[in-house]
């Protein structure tokens, strides 16, 4: 019996941070490992077009992402790993949804709302759609299972609604996914714990590829709170509950031990010893990344590979919509 297909992608803007490793790609690993699932990872660098970017900022952050996903585990024996815009299915497949999406229903997309309120009638067009493409990204092959945080179900239900209108006017076509919501904290920044964690600020991140001499620091200077209780209190103790979050994230223990461990301990040891916790986490990850970025042609070379496998799943769906529509012959 074939293995349900699960799909997810992150946007090449920048180095990522433990955020997004808590958030994202330490679920990625661990799905792929299940051996439940058939697994497509992407980078989606179509969907970062929405940001300002030059040209050669852009090809090395895919190629940055793409040994950050194998450099954490992701395996191209077990997954495959590819290139959005390398898949023209995805972007052929995203205008038809257009037409099957009202401007309301676009418009209600919180992200959208959040993101073009600065811009306002500046903001590119692409933010608005974004939701569309994301839907031909899932859909295209077939996704039973997309894992997602709380802030992505809105774009995901919008999902299954495109596939249940199209499947109601020209035929059963599509599955509707269902999420897999990651069990993560939301991980704020470090020098600012009553905001998320941002690339955005990079005083406040701790990124998956900061020496050991940056992490120290960073953690050392990371904002704590008044009082000298090592403890779980996200209203008073705002900066300090922001660390425990991440302590028990990495060591996969509850922060009650934590709480219990640092009974009586003041912030500067609980500080040294997270610094010492998050380098040695990232160690292997630091050297394999560094290894990975002096072959840039094994990271293209991956990411052909798996393109060329998720375009040939592709274009049989692309063609199957094109019949069902009309326009194939």
């Amino acid at each position: 019996m074939a293995k349900p297909i699960l799909i997810s992608g992150i946007q090449p803007t920048g180095r990522l941070h433990i955020g997004n490793y808590l958030g994202a790609l330490k679920n990625f690993v661990e799905l792929q490992n299940s051996g439940k699932y058939e697994c497509y990872f992407f980078i989606a660098d179509l969907h970062s077009l929405t940001e300002n970017f030059s040209p050669q900022e852009k090809s090395k952050q895919i190629l940055e992402l793409a040994a950050d996903y194998l450099a954490t585990g992701l395996d191209p024996k077990k997954s495959v790993i590819f290139l959005q815009s390398q898949v023209a299915a995805h972007s052929e497949l995203a205008w038809i949804f257009e037409t099957l999406t009202s401007l309301g229903e676009l418009k209600r997309m919180t992200q959208f709302k959040e993101k073009s309120e600065k811009e306002k009638e500046r903001a590119n067009a692409g933010l608005l759609t974004y939701p569309t493409l994301m839907a031909a990204d899932i859909l295209i092959y077939d996704a039973a299972f997309v894992p997602v945080g709380e802030d992505q179900l809105q774009h995901l239900e919008l999902t299954r609604t495109l596939a249940r209108k199209f499947n109601k006017r020209f035929g059963k076509t599509f599955v509707e996914p269902k999420p897999i919501l990651t069990e993560s904290p939301r991980i704020m920044s470090i020098s600012d714990p009553k905001k998320k964690m941002a690339k955005s600020e990079p005083s406040g991140c701790l990124f998956l590829d900061d020496s050991p001499r940056e992490i120290k620091a960073k953690i050392s200077r990371a904002v704590t709170d008044s009082g000298l209780e090592i403890k779980l209190d996200p209203e008073k103790k705002a900066g300090i509950s922001n660390l425990l979050r991440i302590y028990s994230s990495l060591i996969g223990h509850g922060i009650p031990m934590l709480e219990k461990k640092y009974h009586g301990k003041n912030y500067a040891e609980f500080k040294r010893d997270l610094a010492e916790l998050v380098i040695n986490h990232f160690a292997d990850f630091r050297k394999d990344k560094k290894a990975l970025m002096a072959r840039p042609q094994t990271l293209v070379a991956v990411l052909k590979s798996g393109s060329n496998a998720a375009t040939k799943i592709a274009e049989k769906k692309i063609h199957e919509v094109k019949k069902k529509i009309g326009i194939a012959f």
